[in-house]
């Protein structure tokens, strides 16, 4: 493995712990505080990855089609100690991306009007943005486990609720076949929100 990849795979492992990390913070500010006795309020990532979400996927999703997909192990939370409302749960989800979308504008406006000239801190900053609108874009696919899935949940009516126990109980193959055989569509959504944010262009 070249040293891109390994910086890939570092910049990816930060990206999903502070994604993880949101989760919690959101969680305990709602009334939750699972996560916080868990210990999983915390950045170091040994707290948070997986071997297969952390490791093996990403490089599976690698080398199969390009793109540097992955999780960590989910932040624990009970909603039942979340605030009454039927967006308690969203919420939580949605702080997730919401945090990706923050390093996003950060260091995409640093790129933008930064005046930037070193070639490889530009690389650096590219790959910090691309990964984590990857992240952001790929975890708001609405399949479970993913956070979007949640959000879907809130804007459903109640009485669909029995579709969420099928998309729960096949939630994790339906991940896999969409990552294998619709991951494609989210790399266009990506490089449009990059070009958007950044003002360069993919490549």
């Amino acid at each position: 493995m070249n040293i891109e990849f390994i910086f890939q795979i570092a910049i990816l492992i930060m990206s999903v712990v502070i994604h993880e990390v949101s989760h919690g913070y959101a969680a305990n500010y709602l009334g939750d505080p699972t996560a916080k006795y868990a210990g999983r309020l915390t950045l170091n990532p040994f707290k948070h990855l997986e071997l297969f979400g952390s490791f093996i996927l990403p490089v599976i999703s690698y080398f199969a089609g390009g793109l540097l997909l992955g999780w960590a192990k989910p932040v624990p939370y009970n909603p039942h100690n979340l605030r009454p409302g039927r967006w308690s749960e969203a919420l939580v989800a949605l702080a997730g991306p919401f945090s990706n979308l923050c390093i996003v504008l950060i260091f995409g406006l640093v790129l933008r009007f930064g005046g930037l000239t070193n070639i490889n801190l530009i690389h650096g900053i590219a790959v910090i943005v691309f990964l984590n609108l990857l992240l952001m874009v790929f975890n708001l696919v609405p399949l479970p486990p993913l956070d979007g899935s949640k959000l879907l949940y809130a804007l459903l009516p109640e009485k669909t609720y029995a579709l969420r126990g099928f998309f729960e109980r096949y939630g994790f193959t339906l991940v896999l076949f969409f990552i294998f055989f619709f991951g494609g569509i989210i790399n266009p959504i990506v490089a449009w929100l990059f070009g958007l944010i950044t003002g360069a262009s993919l490549g």
